[in-house]
């Protein structure tokens, strides 16, 4: 069998990896000049560190069980601690389940909430377990009727704000947090094991991850795929012939790409919204660096707070200059930018962004000097949004593609947008070309 990938993002490329490893002939073809999608690595201060996705899900196999299939080595943070920047001043994180409070006299001590909010939080009300738990409801909308408004614009906004770049009450609890519905209904929650860790890495950075993975494929960048044809003896895909075509490419291409074959899944895809974002990475003489930098992996910003950066992550510190190769003289640390609905903001040029994100972090952690390296990465129409009915949308999705033999889609627009998730996507869409 002959299969065409369409996308070298990190599901394309898991894809073609199974087909391949199955004894099929497969192709790869990237629209941009590498592969890798929003798993990318850059020269930084001297340092080689992502400026895309800088970790997965530990706790799930698809991702650290793949990175050991490649040989890679598997790192996890050595400082997990994080802080929430609101109401002035750095405070703990306290102990949650993607803003759901774990732990109400951790919140309570915290000082995250004021006073009204920490009453609100600690005297928690019953969430109905009906039809309104049944169906599919807001994330956000589910924690602010148990726990109130302003644990949801302090920890759960911020929370699901860095890995959607979304809005927590646009946010569907059935495709991005399922596990709260059981909380929500007075489930105990799961209990693991407190030793092991929740993120993980492949260590040199993300970035060693794609690029283990597109050695010994064919992968063909700068290529852009604009129709998708059924022939009498299979498809035609950008001049390639193929028995089978995996379409692992944001929602908007792929919507392009179906419209003759699955007009219904074209007119789903093509409703997806996606939001931008930016990640500013930045080197500092270590000299420089106060004892905030060192002591904590990051913090969150509640967008109720109104800064212009909405996390910042002391890669130096999270991860350990092992892993990211920079020497004692430089600190390395990076800041978020941009939320659904914020273009505006991302539309200002590199030096803006920087220029920002410096001062955030001086107010923030008292970080006064001057970076000796910076770099501003974009992800326009990077992070897919899962709102409420989303499984129901994918469900249509992969129905009428399925229609077409031979034909699959997969990546961050179906299953979940965090590369664990974007690898089991793979796996499925080379199954179901190749069963």
């Amino acid at each position: 069998m002959r299969a065409v990938v369409v996308g070298g993002g990190v599901a394309g490329l898991v894809a073609a990896r199974d087909l391949t490893a199955a004894g099929h002939e497969v192709v790869v073809l990237e629209a941009t000049d590498r592969a890798g999608g929003k798993i990318r690595r850059a020269q930084v201060g001297g340092a080689t560190v992502d400026v895309g996705a800088e970790a997965m899900v530990n706790r799930r196999a698809d991702g650290v069980g793949l990175a050991r299939e490649l040989g890679l080595d598997v790192v996890h943070p050595v400082v997990a601690s994080s802080r929430v920047w609101t109401r002035g001043a750095l405070r703990p994180l306290p102990r949650t389940l993607l803003g759901w409070p774990l732990d109400l006299d951790g919140l309570a001590a915290s000082g995250v909430l004021s006073d009204e909010g920490r009453e609100r939080a600690l005297a928690p009300r019953d969430v109905p377990a009906g039809d309104e738990i049944d169906d599919d409801v807001a994330v956000g909308d589910l924690v602010a009727a148990r726990f109130g408004d302003e644990v949801v614009e302090r920890l759960t906004e911020p929370l699901l704000g860095g890995v959607y770049a979304g809005r927590a009450r646009g946010i569907s609890t059935r495709a991005a947090a399922p596990v709260l519905l059981d909380l929500a209904r007075g489930a105990d929650l799961p209990v693991g094991d407190p030793t092991v860790p929740v993120f993980a890495a492949t260590r040199g950075g993300m970035g060693a991850l794609v690029e283990r993975l597109a050695d010994g494929l064919d992968v063909r960048t700068g290529v852009t795929v604009r129709s998708l044809r059924r022939t009498a003896a299979g498809f035609e895909v950008a001049g390639e012939r193929a028995d089978a075509v995996v379409l692992a490419v944001p929602a908007a291409p792929a919507a392009r790409l179906l419209a003759d074959l699955a007009p219904g899944a074209s007119a789903e895809l093509a409703a997806v919204e996606y939001a931008s974002v930016a990640v500013v990475t930045l080197a500092f003489a270590a000299a420089d660096v106060p004892d905030a930098v060192r002591e904590a992996s990051g913090f969150l910003v509640p967008p109720v707070d109104g800064r212009r950066i909405k996390a910042s992550t002391f890669t130096s510190s999270k991860w350990g200059a092992a892993h990211v190769g920079a020497g004692d003289d430089v600190v390395l640390l990076r800041t978020s930018v941009g939320r659904l609905g914020e273009e505006r903001l991302l539309q200002r040029p590199d030096d803006d962004l920087v220029a920002a994100s410096l001062a955030d972090l001086h107010e923030a952690v008292g970080l006064a000097a001057t970076p000796v390296d910076a770099l501003v990465q974009r992800w326009g129409g990077g992070l897919p949004q899962y709102p409420v009915g989303h499984l129901g949308r994918v469900a249509r999705v992969r129905a009428d593609v399925a229609r077409t033999p031979g034909l699959a889609v997969c990546g961050a627009a179906y299953d979940g947008v965090g590369v664990a998730a974007c690898i089991a996507s793979g796996r499925a869409a080379a199954r179901d070309v190749a069963p």
